[in-house]
């Protein structure tokens, strides 16, 4: 069974700190500092820090119950002019927190050597399957801000959403003007609110935490807390230290020191925040546990839910950390982000992950292949039982069945039983067992799915097959007229009017997305195409700010720019909310500056799931 391994890497630092003891050895009666002769100098080396401030006090000290009795008592103060903390608040610092009192903290955390550049920040190269490196250099940084900062990450599109993921993950300087640590941070945050929680903290994990900026810092939170990975910012808090002072940074600076080796401290400052209500009490709770792990501490941490009304990236991320998952009835609404958490997430139970496979597969989270692993390790678990079992099961008859006609009927028992994205996450999951049908007649009913789910896992070359067997006007034709590669030949008004006739859609929503389709890949007449538009209710010559820029990215064959506005364009939670214009301007662009392939699938996708 095939095996899809995703690794991202990143750089991790090992942070350790420690106290002096006491030894059992005779002790200096001479204050520190006077252990050793000062050498004889004619002049006095400028000392690292600021000069200290001359005073009037006497060099001789002054007898008790004197003159200077009488005077306030000074605050007692350290060199730097910081106040010296009691002996509380010392017990209850870290030792990121003293090394900064101090002034102990390194400026830079690792040698000169060592450090990254700032160019090119990413992780595919041209040569592995990025885009251009220098694509978006000479471009205005409003617009590419605004073409990724505007996203919510929800895209209607499965080929859409992994073009936007190839686009934002690859190695690309920054536009002229934007700082390369804030254009790390624009892309990570947008992979985050896309469910790639994986991706985005490969993209932050590729700066220094010495070069980070603040929204890189709350990228890079975000991206730790998608991925569950609770101490993985521990680095980046080593460095940036007091950077921060709001709750989430202190909780997890508490955290950090837990397992930096300091238990003692750590829940000592995490009960202090507890006290001050930094956190919801559910949360501290959690943290607690979080960080009891690390240290020598044998405290009990018993999470109760009751009371708790919703839910949180963190507090998500922490319960999951802690071998734990919030009750069903608290993630019922919680929203489809968690799920996207939860697909990838190595710490949940087999059945958890599949049920939220079932969103993520459709979104273009996980592969095919991915798919198909998970269901895997499902079958060889003898302790799950019931649904998810007996689907197991069903997906190993899809490609073992005894005849064709059994493994068609495992493969249409794995497509029925749920909503419209359910559905086109198990013809995810079937893609490559339907590569494995035979074209014969005893399943042309079943061809346009079996089409479908092919062409959802990029099995373009398995789908064309039926080409021969596929009716003009059929849904098979539909997908198959888009998806072949080449201009071919030019599409009649029959095919497209016999097509109309068959489409069930809502408002003929998938004629219309066949015409945006044909017309954005050149295969269709024009004055078949302005016929057909007005017989479908499309208006090709609409435009808007967005198609004159997509359209000028095209022109200038600028393939990052012209994936970010594509990205814009295809927001939306259902194709319903998709336009046929949009389409024809996505499309079109694509196919102008070499993305032919995704331009195909895109448009295919359009008419199966329209």
């Amino acid at each position: 069974m095939r095996r899809l391994a995703l690794t991202l890497g990143g750089a991790a630092l090992a942070l350790t700190s420690a106290w002096a003891l006491a030894q059992n050895s005779p002790e200096s009666l001479l204050p520190p500092g006077f252990e050793k002769t000062k050498p004889a100098s004619k002049s006095t080396p400028k000392a690292d820090g600021p000069a200290p401030t001359a005073t009037s006090s006497p060099v001789v000290q002054p007898i008790p119950g004197g003159s200077a009795a009488s005077s306030p008592a000074r605050v007692p103060t350290l060199p730097s002019g910081a106040r010296i903390p009691s002996l509380r608040e010392l017990e209850a610092m870290s030792p990121d927190d003293l090394d900064e009192l101090l002034g102990l903290k390194p400026k830079f955390d690792m040698p000169a050597a060592a450090r990254r550049s700032m160019k090119q920040v990413g992780l595919l190269s041209a040569a592995e399957g990025g885009l251009p490196a220098g694509s978006l250099e000479r471009q205005s940084q409003d617009l590419v801000k605004a073409a990724i900062d505007g996203n919510k990450g929800v895209l209607v599109s499965r080929w859409g959403h992994i073009l936007l993921r190839r686009a934002l993950a690859s190695r690309l300087d920054a536009p002229e003007g934007m700082d390369p640590a804030d254009f790390a941070a624009a892309r990570a945050a947008l992979l985050v609110r896309m469910g790639e929680g994986e991706a985005a903290r490969a993209i932050v994990q590729d700066v220094d935490a010495a070069n980070f900026t603040p929204s890189l810092t709350q990228a890079a939170m975000d991206a730790y807390a998608s991925t569950a990975d609770v101490t993985g910012i521990c680095p980046v808090i080593a460095v940036q230290g007091g950077v921060r002072k709001d709750a989430d940074w202190r909780v997890l600076r508490s955290i950090c020191a837990s397992f930096q080796g300091d238990g003692s401290a750590g829940m000592a400052q995490l009960t202090q925040l507890e006290r001050g209500g930094a956190w919801p009490r559910i949360d501290m709770l959690l943290a607690k546990k979080y960080a009891g792990a690390a240290g020598k501490s044998r405290q009990a941490v018993k999470i109760e839910w009751d009371g708790v009304d919703g839910m949180t990236p963190w507090r998500y991320a922490l319960t999951i950390g802690v071998g734990l998952e919030p009750p069903a009835s608290l993630m019922k609404n919680a929203g489809p982000r968690y799920a996207m958490v939860a697909a990838t997430a190595p710490m949940l139970p087999l059945v958890s992950r599949a049920a939220a496979a079932d969103q993520a597969a459709s979104a273009g989270i996980l592969s095919s292949a991915a798919m198909v692993d998970l269901y895997g390790q499902i079958y060889q678990q003898d302790d799950i039982t019931g649904d998810w079992a007996d689907r197991a099961d069903g997906l190993r008859s899809a490609y073992t069945g005894d005849t064709p006609a059994d493994r068609m009927a495992a493969i249409r028992a794995l497509w029925d039983g749920g909503d419209a994205q359910v559905r086109y996450s198990r013809q995810v999951l079937t893609a490559y067992a339907a590569a494995r049908m035979p074209v014969d007649a005893s399943f042309d009913r079943d061809a346009g799915d079996l089409i479908a789910s092919m062409l959802a896992a990029g099995l373009d070359r398995n789908a064309l097959r039926w080409l021969p067997r596929a009716e003009k006007g059929s849904l098979a034709w539909g997908q198959l007229v888009l998806v072949a590669p080449g201009k071919g030949e030019a599409i009649d008004s029959g095919a497209l009017n016999d097509f109309y006739d068959n489409d069930a859609s809502s408002g003929h929503r998938k004629s219309r997305f066949l015409l945006a389709g044909l017309a954005g890949l050149g295969r269709v007449d024009q004055s078949v195409s302005r016929d057909f538009a007005a017989k479908v209710g499309i208006d090709p010559g609409r435009q808007t700010r967005w198609t004159t820029l997509i359209d000028q990215a095209a022109a200038v064959d600028n393939q990052a720019l012209v994936a970010f506005l594509a990205g814009v364009g295809m927001q939306g939670d259902g194709w319903d909310k998709m336009t046929s214009i949009s389409l024809f301007h996505i499309v079109s662009a694509l196919n102008r500056v070499g993305l032919s392939a995704e331009a195909r699938m895109i448009a295919a996708e359009a008419v199966a799931r329209g």
